[in-house]
């Protein structure tokens, strides 16, 4: 959670907002079965009655009360009420009068003060007439007042202000007051408030969620823009280190649920501690004789999450390598399928997509099954709740012990706090699977790029294209032996500079190491006199043209392809495509140049595929050009009329080929021949025709003898 918080920091105002509108959410939601409490015992019960301190006290029964009060409470009574003539008042009798400078905080004291006085009055009138009332004496009255408020609070306190209130209202229907408005009217207070209060929490739990829904999607799309920014940083050796597969269900299904987790925790984690908590401290206000049946429920509930974190939490964990899994073998089959149906090998491709598939799916139904047990759990566990507080409850207000209206708001709190739990227990399964989902994404983005820009980039004074490789040695990692061991040579603009050899001895590995896809383990590379890892990585991607090995098209159109560099208009594509020989298919297409080209150049043969790759680095006209065996799908009359534009047009770049065929390289003014890392020859081709043995025999078993004497131009 804490990652997750780290991610959605930057949206702090958001944060606050949630939790501002949180904390009304709450207090509207816990206040809400407080009124219920009131409209059934004050409302129903007791006709609309709430205070012992009402408005009006009829003359007689103040005479009376006054015998159980004391002088404090004679003197808050009298300084509190005025008696005013019943035409006044519209009463039929005179009565005393609550002063209207009474503010809220002194009603409510005053109340406290009459609580007692009332109930022992409400009491005595059940045995005695107001004649033996008024004759107690003093000690007398006091007895009576302390054994009354004993025998009452015995069960409850509440008892004490049930009295208070029945005697208000007895005096209430004796003074001729409408009781039925008064009910109507208290009802109809009590009830629009909460519709008022509940209004007010839907509101604010609208607001919630779009606030949550906001952190939630800007932090995934700024993650997914990290993830992405920092992938397209990594060097060959990073992306080993990461199948595409994985990466791709990083960026995708692993942010996804961290964006579905932070909605949930700002909803839920905050919503549903604060909501039990205060059910809780509600809950005990409200009554406390029946608390024990909360505290049963909360820890039969914790006692089934227990049981299903520790069955499943191993399985969620589990559960994305289990995906990025799924997701490499099916993008090994869909990226092979022409391999595969070549070899007939549908069946064994679709058995070990099964297996992942099942994998995958017997862990996803192993947790859902343990979680299918929650939710019916849960639903006992509240329902059991409810009868057991049903049940005590009644038998507490028959005896005169609870109140029916507290009843139902207990009831009430009971149900928030056994839904948060269940709330906490939902995000607490999410947690660990979206903890694992942080992880994987934060290992992206805590990896270590190898290579990385200078903080003083160097930048040659002249850009020229001369490249030298000085006592180069390179390994890739792990790895015990070089690849490359003492390479040492320099390409001149204006030059072809060929490099051939066997398989695996180091070709594709010499030209990776100048635009810096890997980084040299020993030695230097320097780009005009510059070591190109003091160099902008961009400035020096910018002056190279490369022609990967396996020619790369992204879908778009062809003119998107072949001016994929940023440089250069329609003229400048025209002409790359005319060098590179891809003008006349281009042509031959109904659109053209806004010819559809599908992802990864699949709706192209393999030499037209070349060509406009050939053609993009053309067009880009840098000072560098590698193309790294570029022509080995084209026949050899494209292949030798492309080479002869590609003379005339480079100008005075530095050219430099990794080629398998002798035929393309052989007008070359340098040829590096490589075996086992290592340069075993440099010269021309007729120098190493008499000098080199190895590369004698590499051109003899591809050319005849007519041929090498210089038949073929």
């Amino acid at each position: 959670m804490l990652i997750i918080l780290k991610y959605a920091k930057k949206y702090w105002y958001f944060m606050i907002l949630v939790v501002c509108f949180l904390l009304v959410q709450v207090c509207g939601e816990l206040i809400l079965p407080r009124f219920t409490s009131s409209i059934v015992n004050n409302g129903i019960q007791f006709g609309g009655i709430e205070y012992a301190a009402e408005k009006y006290y009829d003359e007689g029964y103040v005479e009376m009360m006054k015998v159980f009060m004391t002088d404090e409470e004679i003197n808050a009574f009298d300084s509190s009420y005025t008696i005013e003539s019943a035409e006044s008042i519209g009463l039929n009798e005179d009565a005393y009068v609550l002063n209207e400078t009474i503010d809220k905080d002194e009603k409510e004291s005053l109340n406290d003060m009459l609580l007692e006085p009332a109930a022992v009055l409400g009491t005595a009138l059940e045995d005695m007439s107001e004649e033996d009332i008024l004759s107690l004496s003093s000690d007398e009255a006091l007895e009576f007042r302390d054994n009354t408020i004993n025998m009452l609070s015995a069960s409850s306190d509440d008892n004490v202000e049930s009295a208070a209130i029945l005697l208000v209202k007895g005096m209430y229907e004796q003074m001729g007051m409408d009781m039925n408005a008064i009910q109507m009217n208290y009802v109809k207070q009590k009830g629009f408030i909460m519709v008022c209060l509940a209004f007010m929490a839907m509101i604010a739990g609208g607001c919630v969620g779009l606030f949550a829904s906001l952190i939630a999607g800007r932090t995934s799309r700024d993650l997914r823009y990290k993830v992405f920014e920092k992938v397209l940083g990594f060097s060959n050796r990073e992306m080993g280190n990461f199948s595409t597969a994985s990466l791709i269900t990083r960026c995708t299904n692993d942010i996804q649920q961290i964006q579905m987790v932070t909605v949930m925790m700002f909803r839920i984690v905050l919503f549903a501690p604060a909501m039990g908590i205060g059910g809780i401290i509600m809950a005990l206000k409200t009554n406390v004789s029946l608390s024990w049946i909360i505290a049963l429920a909360v820890i039969v509930l914790l006692s089934i999450v227990a049981v299903l974190m520790t069955l499943t939490l191993s399985k969620f964990k589990i559960m994305q390598t289990l995906v990025d899994k799924l997701n490499l073998v099916a993008r090994e089959i869909l990226t092979g399928i022409s391999v595969i149906r070549a070899f007939s090998r549908e069946k064994y491709e679709e058995k070990r997509f099964d297996d992942a598939n099942t994998t995958l799916m017997k862990t996803q139904l192993f947790t859902n099954r343990a979680m299918t047990f929650m939710m019916p759990s849960m639903m006992f566990i509240m329902n059991a709740t409810s009868v057991l507080i049903v049940f005590f409850g009644a038998k507490g207000a028959n005896e005169g012990s609870i109140m029916v209206g507290d009843m139902m708001a207990f009831i009430s709190y009971a149900m928030q706090i056994i839904m948060s739990f269940l709330f906490i227990t939902i995000i607490s399964i999410m947690l660990p699977r979206a903890a694992v989902a942080a992880t994987r994404v934060e290992e992206v983005l805590r990896t270590e790029n190898e290579i990385h820009n200078p903080e003083n980039p160097v930048v040659p004074e002249k850009i020229t294209g001369r490249i030298e490789f000085r006592n180069v040695d390179f390994s890739y990692e792990d790895s015990e032996e070089n690849v490359l061991t003492d390479i040492s040579f320099t390409a001149e603009p204006g030059e072809t500079t060929a490099i051939i050899g066997s398989t695996g001895s180091g070709k594709s590995s010499i030209v990776n190491l100048i635009p810096r896809l890997y980084d040299v383990t020993g030695g230097q590379i320097l780009f005009d006199g510059v070591d190109i890892r003091d160099m902008d990585m961009k400035v020096l991607r910018d002056h190279i043209g490369f022609v990967p090995q396996k020619g790369v098209l992204f879908s778009g159109t062809i003119k998107s392809n072949i001016l994929f560099g940023g440089k250069g208009d329609e003229s400048t594509m025209e002409m790359a495509a005319k060098t590179a020989q891809a003008e006349d298919f281009i042509n031959a297409k109904e659109e053209g140049y806004d010819s559809h080209i599908a992802q990864g150049g699949s709706n192209v043969s393999g030499g037209q595929k070349q060509r406009l790759a050939i053609a993009r680095a053309i067009a880009k006209d840098p000072e560098v050009y590698i193309f790294d065996d570029s022509f080995s799908a084209l026949d050899y009359r494209t292949d030798k009329v492309l080479r002869s534009a590609l003379k005339k047009q480079v100008g005075n770049a530095t050219v430099i080929i990794v080629a398998q065929r002798i035929s393309t390289i052989l007008h070359a003014e340098k040829i590096i021949v490589l075996d086992e890392g290592r340069i075993v020859g440099i010269g021309t081709h007729e120098e190493l025709l008499k000098t080199n043995e190895q590369y004698k025999q590499i051109a003899l078993s591809q050319l005849s003898k007519s041929e090498l004497e210089g038949k073929i131009s």
